[in-house]
């Protein structure tokens, strides 16, 4: 918990409404912590806010992220991304969100040492910073520090909608969240699994190989459906191919109504299973579960015999994915450390 009271000793109050998964506010995250490296020892205090409710967030709204807006999910992301400024959560009531009313992450309140707004909206002009040329947010904190009038009081602020708790009942109804789809199963053969392997999709695919008598394979099961779930929208699939005896498919395709898995499902029809293992080549040797993840050009960028770990491989996609037109720098700010 904290309060105005531990700041006011400072000149200047930044109160930046900021959160995880939003690619914008993910961009601005290391222009944030350069703020807060600037000021610290000019008498200005900085404090970020994360005001989204995390149970109004879409499985679309996790393209871009390795982590949701879960009080540990920012304890995650600032453990990262080693945060140099205090983040707090406001989702569990929202109450102080609403009072200072962001309309968007990032947005930034600037307040004199009588606590007066002097200046509210964007950071900068654009969210990829090497294509920024006006700083407003700075240019009130420089303004503030040496008593002169702040020159740009308010501007608006683009970035992704604040996720108020108002926003929880649709997020639910989303199908991906509702799980409408029926799975579906497919006989793969030699010829499937070898073309599986090259991947000539143009997309990132994540290859998974397990069987429903296997149980880290029924265990890490409903976390590749949510990966998919969050990249799908993205140049990005998940094949799941079960090691099944073909006459198994019954029990598979059960197993796969149950877990909602709306990726693209083989069975493999491959008698020997020494055959299945030379098909598909990597490192497999038979052993499931397997998880590869496949480049366009069928370039092996992740392999792991056993449970995967969530964070590192989601965070191995995203380093991985192309940017796109809507977010540049994305792809940047994923294979950079700050």
């Amino acid at each position: 918990m904290h309060s105005l009271e531990e700041y006011a000793s400072s000149k200047v109050l930044v109160v930046i409404f900021t959160c995880n998964h939003c690619p914008i506010a993910e961009n601005y995250e290391p222009r944030i912590k350069a703020l807060a490296a600037d000021y610290h020892d000019r008498s200005v205090a900085l404090v970020a806010i994360n005001p989204n409710d995390p149970n109004s967030l879409k499985p679309s709204d996790l393209g871009y992220t390795d982590v949701g807006d879960t009080l540990q999910d920012m304890k995650i992301r600032a453990q990262y991304r080693e945060f140099n400024f205090v983040y707090l959560s406001d989702a569990e009531t929202q109450a102080t969100s609403k009072k200072y009313g962001p309309v968007s992450t990032p947005y930034v309140f600037v307040f004199d040492q009588e606590r007066k707004l002097r200046y509210q909206g964007r950071i900068d002009d654009n969210q990829n910073k090497e294509l920024a040329t006006k700083h407003e947010a700075r240019d009130a904190i420089e303004a503030l520090l040496v008593g002169s009038p702040v020159r740009v009081e308010s501007t608006p602020a683009i970035g992704c909608t604040v996720k108020w708790a108002s926003k929880a009942a649709g997020a639910a109804k989303d199908p991906d969240k509702a799980n409408p789809e029926t799975a579906r199963v497919e006989m793969a053969g030699l010829d499937q699994i070898k073309q599986l392997r090259k991947n000539a999709t143009q997309k990132l695919v994540l290859v998974n190989f397990w069987a429903t008598w296997c149980a880290p394979c029924e265990d890490e099961f409903p976390e590749l459906q949510a990966i998919y779930r969050s990249y799908r929208q993205r140049p990005f699939g998940v094949v799941m191919v079960s090691t099944n005896d073909p006459e198994d498919k019954e029990g598979v395709l059960k197993f796969l109504n149950e877990q909602h898995a709306i990726t693209k499902n083989y069975l493999s029809n491959v008698p020997d299973p020494i055959d299945l293992v030379a098909a598909f080549g990597a490192d497999f040797n038979g052993g499931v579960p397997f998880t590869v993840l496949l480049g366009p050009d069928g370039r092996v960028l992740y392999e792991k015999l056993g449970e995967i770990d969530p964070l590192e491989i989601r965070r191995i996609i995203l380093k991985n994915l192309p940017d796109d037109p809507q977010h540049s720098g994305i792809h940047a700010y994923w294979n950079s450390s700050f």
